[in-house]
């Protein structure tokens, strides 16, 4: 399953059987999910313009599962006894895909929230799935390869739009914290070039350790958060990141990521 994403360097781990099940019972859901993640691309301008926040690529992703039918759903579970209402919770996945069967499967895109997030998504499919409200649970993050080369594909941006100082930060439309000039400044003070002094500052301030990507994924799952909720784990890989795209190309693209997506169920 997922060959032709493995082969682009996605990560993809099964958990609690999900295989079995997807396999069998879902593969029209597998099909869905590898024909939109196979064309996930992420300009490097998107990397470096998102702040550490969503990018543009990622709301582009949500789209096209929202195109695929995997929409917005608040889950609502209600307990009552002798007809008294005793206890009401909701759990709102942002991409469901449901079945003609009325079997059901979540998917939540995680690609830079604090890592608690993580356990928020976890608990609620384990929830979800203890009261037969889904079958399995998704969760798409950055992957290990991507994070561990965030730092050098921003300071190749860096070197190739031949920044050198602080100031050059505002001609690509960044506006950096006094404490992050700071940051940045001291270091070119101690010998560093300017580009890895930024490209390192920019990527620790915006997509650190303690942001939600592959290995505090993993973290959590192998300690059993979420278990035993059957679940499919992809990690986004650092070959989704494009370099010397077309202005127009990019323009588009980003114009395409900030239209807002179709995806109430």
């Amino acid at each position: 399953m997922f060959e032709n994403l493995k082969s682009k360097g996605f990560q993809v781990e099964f958990h609690s059987h999900a295989s079995a099940i997807l396999s069998v019972d879902f593969p029209e859901a597998l099909r869905e999910l590898e024909s939109v993640l196979a064309s996930v691309t992420i300009p490097i301008e998107e990397i470096i313009g998102s702040g550490g926040g969503e990018t543009k690529g990622t709301q582009r992703l949500r789209r096209a599962l929202a195109a695929a039918n995997w929409t917005k759903v608040n889950f609502i579970i209600e307990k009552t006894i002798n007809g008294v209402q005793r206890e009401s919770k909701s759990h709102e996945v942002d991409h469901v895909r449901t079945f003609p069967s009325g079997d059901v499967i979540a998917l939540e895109i995680e690609w830079n929230n604090k890592d608690p997030f993580f356990d928020r998504d976890l608990e609620n499919f384990k929830r979800l799935h203890a009261e037969g409200a889904i079958s399995v649970g998704v969760i798409v993050t950055r992957g290990a390869s991507l994070q561990e080369s965030l730092f050098e594909l921003v300071r190749r941006y860096a070197e190739q739009q031949h920044l050198s100082d602080v100031a050059d930060l505002a001609r690509i439309s960044l506006n950096p914290t006094p404490r992050q000039k700071k940051t940045v400044e001291s270091r070119v003070a101690r010998g560093v070039p300017f580009p890895e002094a930024w490209a390192s500052a920019f990527v620790q301030d915006k997509y650190g350790a303690a942001t939600t990507h592959w290995r505090k994924l993993e973290d959590r799952v192998r300690r059993g958060v979420g278990n035993p909720c059957p679940l499919l784990l992809i990690g986004l890989p650092a070959s989704i990141v494009t370099f010397d795209e077309p202005a127009e190309v990019v323009e588009a693209l980003i114009e395409e990521g900030g239209a807002e997506p179709s995806n109430q169920a």
